[in-house]
């Protein structure tokens, strides 16, 4: 039954933090009968199911369901990623990929995203609500670039306006509306007709046949992306930066995929743990020399005990160094709780 279709019939909807009441006012503006599939990839834990109990509750008109692989897909129905699988659409199916983590994310909202784009093309309609950082982001850019409508939440209004934030800077969004009009949005915009049907690029098609768990080593990562000085905070492989992508995103040769801002927020917590480490590592050397100067001068070598004083002192001035930086490193540690996107 959904072959034939020229409306749009394919919703992708996106989030993370603070997303949860904005997907429950959308979903519950839905009507029965709603003329399309709706698909949710929310970052939720390994072994999360508080997602289905939320959708569950908030949607009373229409079908819920976990996806399973090799779903029929049917018009009406909600599908909710399952968690640590990549929620993927395939010709009228669904398939759930077990390829590389997304943004440290599986599901990811990008590998959904693309692979709607590259199986339903100007039949999709994306959306992104609150969330941080910018998985999402890629993933709009792809809906965009084979024909489909992008959706983003008001970044004035989102909990966490990075991902809504990310999405108007890498797409050119079609819609931008508060969540209590979101509902409203999708019930027009299923109500028109999809664009003419336009070949998927090769470059998403490859990244959603990475997700979907396919090799990804050098010989393949070198078709999309070039080579950095950059190595994987996952695996430590070296990384790849994808051509002409927005916004910018790394690969690794095993496939694990980062946006630039991921990125930076692993590194930059990479750092300030070895700053602890050298500086707890300073401060024991400095009292390890400390001990050596008085033992050598209860001996009555002082020119050796001098000199291990001298080392001492300069352990101490850079243990000094090391904890300014940790203390500066701290002020900006997330608030307890808070989770990234």
């Amino acid at each position: 039954m959904f072959e034939g279709t020229s409306n749009r019939d394919i919703v992708v909807i996106g989030g993370s933090s603070g997303a949860t009441a904005p997907l429950k006012i959308l979903l519950g503006q839905l009507p029965a009968g709603f003329p399309a599939a709706v698909f949710i990839a929310m970052h939720v834990p390994a072994r999360g199911t508080g997602i289905l109990s939320m959708v569950v509750s908030a949607v009373s008109q229409l079908p819920v369901q976990q996806a399973e692989d090799g779903m029929l897909i049917e018009a009406g129905n909600v599908y909710l990623a399952v968690p640590d699988r990549h929620l993927i659409l395939h010709e009228g199916r669904i398939r759930l990929g077990n390829g590389p983590r997304e943004n440290l994310a599986r599901p990811a909202i990008d590998a959904l995203f693309r692979s709607a784009a590259v199986a339903y093309g100007p039949r999709v309609i994306g959306v992104i609500l609150s969330g941080m950082l910018s998985d999402g982001a890629a993933g709009m850019e792809a809906i965009k670039r084979c024909g489909g409508v992008a959706v983003v939440q008001d970044p004035n209004e989102a909990i966490a306006d990075e991902m809504p934030t990310h999405a108007l800077r890498a797409a050119n969004v079609d819609v931008i509306a508060a969540a209590a009009k979101l509902g409203d949005v999708l019930s027009e915009l299923t109500r028109e007709p999809a664009g003419w049907p336009r070949p998927a690029p090769a470059d998403i098609r490859l990244e959603v046949a990475i997700a979907a768990g396919e090799r990804a080593d050098s010989q393949v990562m070198r078709f999309i992306a070039d080579p950095v000085p950059l190595s994987c905070p996952s695996c430590g492989g070296v990384m790849s930066a994808i051509r002409d992508s927005h916004p910018l995103r790394f690969r690794c040769q095993v496939g694990h995929a980062m946006n630039a801002d991921v990125l930076a927020q692993q590194q930059e917590g990479a750092v300030d743990e070895a700053m602890r480490v050298a500086f707890r590592l300073m401060g024991e050397r400095a009292e390890l020399v400390s001990r050596l100067a008085l033992e050598n001068r209860d001996a009555g070598r002082s020119a050796v005990a001098d000199a291990y004083d001298l080392r001492a002192k300069e352990y101490r001035r850079y243990t000094d160094i090391l904890r300014d930086a940790v203390m500066a490193s701290m002020v900006h540690l997330p608030e307890p709780g808070s989770a990234p996107a």
